[in-house]
């Protein structure tokens, strides 16, 4: 699979949806042990998905934006910025740019939103992936589902 071969959007439709949520699966359930009832919560209801798929139609990456409200509790209550989360990227696509494309998709989906900033959570092991994003880390580490993150964040 080259690069080229596949597209970011921002996922339509029931089935888009269901393909992020299927990504999402293999890799935090599935390969991380992350309980499944703490992968799904009442944010995906809500959020704006983007979904990376290759041109024969298989998904194979996936990210999520909250923004307004059901945003607030993850960014400080700042009204500007997005949270982005659950970006997931099947083992067998790692190191072809797509968490890239992914976090640059979500970001774009944040500015046609009105957004100025957009926050993560990263898992320690990945920020030097955000990092090169233009991602700073701020606050002090945390656990989450039992994995070690720090909160960064990015200008947009």
């Amino acid at each position: 699979m080259s690069p080229s071969s596949y597209v970011v959007r921002v996922a339509e439709d029931p089935a888009d949806r269901e393909a992020c949520f299927a990504v999402r699966k293999e890799v935090f359930v599935v390969e991380q042990g992350v309980p499944q009832d703490l992968e799904y919560d009442a944010y995906d209801a809500d959020a704006l998905h983007v979904v990376a798929v290759r041109e024969d139609g298989l998904p194979f990456g996936a990210g999520r934006l909250l923004y307004g409200e059901v945003a607030a509790a993850k960014t400080g209550g700042e009204p500007g910025v997005g949270s982005l989360g659950r970006l997931a990227v099947l083992k067998a696509a790692r190191g072809l740019g797509v968490g890239a494309a992914l976090v640059r998709g979500i970001e774009d989906a944040a500015r046609a939103r009105g957004l100025t900033a957009v926050d993560l959570h990263a898992q320690t092991h990945a920020l030097g992936f955000y990092e090169r994003l233009g991602y700073v880390a701020y606050g002090p580490e945390f656990l989450d589902a039992g994995i070690a993150h720090l909160a960064m964040r990015r200008e947009l």
